[in-house]
């Protein structure tokens, strides 16, 4: 009953120090309108690609849809309840929408209630970093991009088994494949090579 007290008071602060006021009436085309723009107009994502990425946050307004960068290059959060991914269970893989780089598989995904697309295992150690952060008065850990560095959210110890962590991640700076075209991508990647 603690955890579960805890973990309350956890989301109806992170609720209340929630930072965008944008409005979400049509999530999914926004979502595939964010997606066509960022991998569009994105010279450096790719989902193949795990090279470093050394961008400055001036390089990364000009390709990002401001919505992504915001949250991913000004460590924004977006609105509680307003990812179309928070509820999605389609099987696939989630990559970072700035850069493309692989974060989490489908069958980690767990519905949490807090607001925010939630896992408990990301898809490989090098896919996530971890940092301190202090901000707002909290101390909690950030998570952010393996390969470009751009914030995804933060991690919390009061997820399910395996692991009992609890990725909040932010579904603004998510896209999702598919498990089969995933599958079809990496095989004409194997044959190009």
């Amino acid at each position: 009953m603690k955890k579960y007290l805890q973990y309350t008071a956890i989301c109806l602060l992170a609720c209340l120090l929630q930072q965008c006021s944008y409005s979400q009436n049509n999530k999914d085309a926004e979502n595939t309108a964010t997606k066509s723009n960022t991998t569009k107009k994105n010279p450096v994502y790719s989902t193949t690609d795990t090279a470093q990425l050394k961008l400055t946050d001036a390089e990364w307004k000009k390709i990002l849809p401001a919505r992504v960068y915001e949250i991913a290059r000004l460590k924004g959060t977006e609105r509680p309840f307003s990812s179309i991914y928070e509820n999605f269970k389609e099987k696939g893989t989630y990559y970072c929408a700035v850069c493309g780089n692989p974060l989490f598989q489908s069958d980690t995904k767990f519905e949490s209630n807090c607001g925010w697309p939630s896992f408990f295992e990301p898809i490989s150690k090098g896919s996530i970093i971890y940092q301190q952060d202090n901000s707002h008065g909290m101390s909690r850990t950030e998570v952010i991009c393996g390969r470009c560095h751009s914030h995804l959210g933060h991690v919390f110890h009061d997820g399910p088994p395996p692991t009992g962590l609890r990725y909040c991640i932010n579904g603004v700076v998510l896209n999702f494949s598919k498990a089969q075209k995933a599958a079809d991508n990496y095989k004409n990647k194997k044959k190009a090579d």
